[in-house]
């Protein structure tokens, strides 16, 4: 869509704020209700609609009334909105001529008020020569739905900030000023794309300083993903500045040989074919073997040697996760060998402890199953003390310690002491009984649910539970 600036003359404030409103309505709606756009305008009565019918007319909106009458923006219409919000910041007060055209951005000049001229980045994905953009970029990283906006957003706020952090680190790139929506404002670089350079004084010169780039961006935790002709910048001087960054990601990426391989080949391959390098003079003739030049000279991503303050864990460059770096899982080492040794100390007093607990638990029980109550036991709690009974006996069987065995002994004696044959025969059916209602899962309590004495069945039921508590 072409850029025609001369329709921001006209524009009003009324008209940059129903502009506003649609932007706010597409954060959760795909075409923005008349009603919402209305209600987030707050014109006066009819103002809104009207301002509605002069924005389609100059494109700014797409009407769409398929399910319900609403508008989505326009990448024109979001232009406007990006070159007035860097108009009122004072970043530039003049848009001139294209310079540039890309499958996914156009690029303008602009002018400042002190006449320096700057470049401007507008980007727009979503275009049909490059729409798989879900596939083949990160944007959108664990989201599911997008708009193609949005995705442009995205971009351009990646683009700003990698090349903030390279022009940091002293790379050729060019000076990035501001950025607002989908709009990057840097300086404007003085030369031509190398892919329109028929010729060079020192192609071989202008071929090293490209590679060792490569390179030194890899040190540096990034690879350009992108790095061939069209995203070189050379000038009289030979001069190298290197463009287009939204598609960087980190060495640690899955794929980052791959990409790192690939950018290594565009430059073999151009180099090769527009200035007809061969790359002989790298060439070992000691060797019997015959070993191939490029590969000699070729830089492997697995010699890389990574410097510190990668920029990939400041940027958070696609692919790293701080899980897989080696920093992180130094200091995680150095943690888990402290907790090892703390746990080590830990179960030694553990230990101990828990023989302790053993021993005073046995004791507790040994002298639970010696005693004896002859005394009669209310009938809500008689099964259960007879049920803890047969407990102890079923364990003076099979005694484990000393104290319990000291507690069966002694309960052998007390019953040696029994001089008593119908008690001890009225113990062991009680015992039995317990046995039987444990096994039989029996209710050993009445509960608090019973039925109440009304007569009837109920008065019977109730009658039956009172004999089973008796047992």
């Amino acid at each position: 869509m072409k850029l025609d600036v001369d329709v921001l003359r006209y524009l009003s404030k009324d008209d940059f704020r129903v502009l506003t409103a649609v932007e706010m309505g597409m954060r959760n709606h795909e075409i923005v209700p008349s009603e919402l756009i209305d209600r987030i305008a707050c014109l006066k009565h009819g103002g809104t609609y009207k301002v509605l019918k002069n924005l389609l007319k100059h494109k700014l909106l797409h009407h769409d009334s398929s399910k319900y009458d609403g508008f989505r923006l326009t990448y024109l219409g979001y232009d406007f909105l990006a070159i007035k919000t860097m108009v009122n910041r004072g970043i530039f007060t003049g848009v001139g001529r294209q310079i540039g055209v890309g499958k996914e951005s156009d690029i303008f000049e602009v002018a400042k008020e002190d006449g320096t001229v700057l470049a401007m980045k507008l980007h727009r994905l979503g275009r049909v020569s490059f729409r798989a953009v879900k596939s083949k970029r990160d944007y959108l990283r664990h989201r599911s739905s997008y708009s193609w906006l949005y995705l442009s957003r995205l971009a351009a706020l990646k683009e700003f900030a990698f090349m903030k952090a390279l022009e940091e680190h002293g790379f050729p790139v060019p000076n990035a000023v501001d950025c607002n929506r989908h709009c990057v404002i840097m300086s404007l670089v003085r030369g031509y794309p190398l892919v329109q350079v028929k010729q060079l004084p020192n192609p071989d010169v202008v071929f090293e300083t490209i590679i060792g780039l490569v390179v030194r961006m890899a040190e540096h935790g990034l690879i350009h993903c992108d790095f061939n002709e069209f995203n070189i910048m050379i000038d009289d001087d030979e001069k190298i500045t290197m463009i287009d960054f939204p598609q960087m990601v980190s060495v640690s990426h899955r794929n980052a040989k791959m990409y790192f391989d690939r950018d290594v080949e565009c430059i073999f391959k151009f180099f090769r074919k527009r200035y007809n390098l061969s790359f002989e003079e790298n060439e070992d003739e000691s060797d019997d073997s015959e070993v191939d030049s490029e590969e000699v000279c070729r830089p492997r991503f697995s010699e890389i040697k990574k410097v510190s303050g990668l920029l990939d864990k400041k940027l958070a460059a696609s692919g790293f996760t701080g899980k897989d770096q080696e920093d992180i899982e130094r200091f995680i080492g150095e943690d888990v060998q402290k907790d090892s040794d703390s746990d080590g100390e830990g179960t030694e007093d553990e230990g101990y402890i828990a023989d302790s607990t053993n021993e005073s638990n046995i004791k507790d029980f040994g002298s639970m199953c010696s005693l004896r109550k002859e005394e009669d036991n209310p009938p809500d709690r008689e099964i259960e003390h007879e049920a803890v009974e047969d407990t102890c006996m079923e364990r003076d069987d099979k005694p484990e310690d000393d104290s319990s065995q000291a507690g069966c002994e002694h309960d052998s004696e007390a019953d040696g002491q029994i001089e008593y044959p119908e008690l001890t025969k009225s113990l062991s059916k009680q015992r039995q009984r317990a046995i039987q209602a444990a096994r039989g899962r029996r209710k050993s309590s009445t509960s608090r649910t019973t039925y109440s004495d009304k007569g009837g069945r109920s008065s019977y039921k109730s009658k039956i539970q009172k004999q089973m508590s008796s047992w």
